[in-house]
């Protein structure tokens, strides 16, 4: 599948009405898109101490890497379901357009002949430290910028500041609202997951941070971005290593801010792997179809205490119907969740280039997510599509087995999957 290139907003347009679900005025359908983001396409060059060479060219930026991790777990006709878009400068290398065909994504490829593409500088240091720099000027995306079928998806990966996080999602919301499924029915919630910008994780934005969790899913930094909003370094004072203990602590800090809310916090810690942790609570079980509901007499719901009055749906609250339906074996325990899930690669020397791990752990969680997976086997999903960016300069090479099977670096992805879930022991959902 060759991506979709617009020349121009009539030109889009026109395309969109090819490729869009069924709003209120139309019968179209289009296949089904699991995972969008909202990052932004940059070309990078990457500068090495002598003697390494430098790199040019290379395919970069949070949208292509988040794209890349879902990707990896989406072979076609699957790969249709990832979604992204570039905004393709005058200088744009044909050979990265040629390599970005072979992926077979949803992608929006939109020229922009009057600018240049997105261009960025690295550079390390003898510590491996990396230092970022835009050559040209960066175009930011927006909720504008979503066509119909973009907007359908099922999650969207967004990396931005809290105030910029509230408004995409509430941008998001609103142009979801004219778009209905191919049968009429009511487009289902979507996943978001949110990636704090490095530069806004201080503890002066932690009250916007947490003012944001209510709109979103999942939160994501890294485990320096979450103790730069607890104005803590994340490390270990006497080895200099990343801190469990500290991540632990924050996470536990941020979750009792919102103990009522359902957000979920996944800390990326490099080779420490990444944390996961969530509230739990009470959540009603599914009913099987025709169990019939029982209720309570209303006076015994309202108004002053009687004695029989159910004191575990009184405070179950939020579980109880409007009309006042209650089911005492309807309510189930979420115990929550605080776990590690360790890095895929163990040993140092498979890690040449960590640049992009972080996003494509988003693009891989997000996508496990989108698929009705649970949060440890999203994770899961995540460290695997890390695995694959964090093994050379630049994105990994895609081909093809003996078989035909799709294969990364020369590994099918299913197989490294499964490798690792057994190593992790637990079962698929």
């Amino acid at each position: 599948m060759r991506p979709k290139i617009y020349t121009d907003q009539s030109d889009s347009q026109a395309m969109d009405a090819q490729h869009v679900p069924k709003t209120e005025n139309d019968d179209n359908a289009s296949h089904e898109i699991d995972f969008v983001t909202l990052g932004m396409f940059i070309i990078d060059d990457i500068e090495y101490l002598p003697p390494t060479p430098p790199v040019r060219d290379i395919l970069g930026g949070a949208g292509t890497y988040s794209a890349l991790g879902a990707r990896l777990f989406s072979p076609p006709p699957l790969s249709n379901s990832v979604g992204w878009i570039i905004d393709k400068g005058s200088d744009f290398p044909q050979p990265l357009e040629d390599l970005i065909s072979t992926w077979e994504t949803s992608v929006l490829i939109r020229p922009t002949p009057e600018r240049l593409t997105t261009r960025g500088w690295n550079g390390y240091d003898e510590h491996q430290n990396r230092a970022f720099r835009y050559m040209t000027p960066k175009k930011r995306l927006t909720a504008e910028d979503l066509t119909p079928e973009l907007l359908t998806s099922r999650s969207f990966h967004l990396i931005c500041s809290p105030n910029r996080c509230r408004e995409l999602v509430t941008e998001i919301k609103a142009r979801r609202s004219g778009l209905s499924t191919p049968d009429g029915g009511h487009l289902p919630k979507p996943i978001f997951i949110w990636e704090p910008v490095p530069d806004l994780c201080t503890p002066d934005e932690l009250l916007n941070c947490t003012n944001t969790l209510p709109l979103i899913d999942i939160i994501s930094p890294n485990h320096s971005e979450l103790a730069g909003f607890m104005g803590d370094s994340g490390l270990d004072p006497e080895t200099g290593e990343i801190s469990t203990k500290a991540v632990e602590r924050a996470c536990e800090q941020l979750l009792g801010s919102m103990p009522l809310q359902s957000f979920a916090i996944v800390v990326r810690a490099g080779e420490k792997g990444c944390y996961l942790a969530r509230n739990g609570g009470r959540k009603r079980k599914a009913r099987p179809a025709g169990q019939p509901r029982t209720k309570k007499a209303s006076a015994l719901l309202h108004g002053g205490l009687q004695p029989d009055t159910d004191m575990e749906a009184l405070f179950a609250g939020l579980l109880q119907d409007p009309e006042g339906t209650i089911a005492r074996e309807e309510i189930e325990v979420d115990p929550g969740v605080e776990r590690w899930i360790p890095a895929y690669h163990t040993d140092p020397e498979k890690v040449v280039d960590p640049t992009g791990g972080g996003n494509t752990f988003l693009g891989g969680l997000a996508v496990a997510l989108a698929r009705g997976k649970s949060l440890e086997e999203a994770a899961a999903w995540g460290s695997v599509a890390a695995s694959f960016a964090i093994e050379q300069v630049g994105t990994p090479v895609l081909g093809k087995d003996k078989d035909g099977g799709e294969t990364w670096n020369g590994v099918k992805v299913d197989e490294r999957f499964e490798e690792f879930k057994n190593r992790l022991a637990f079962s698929e959902r």
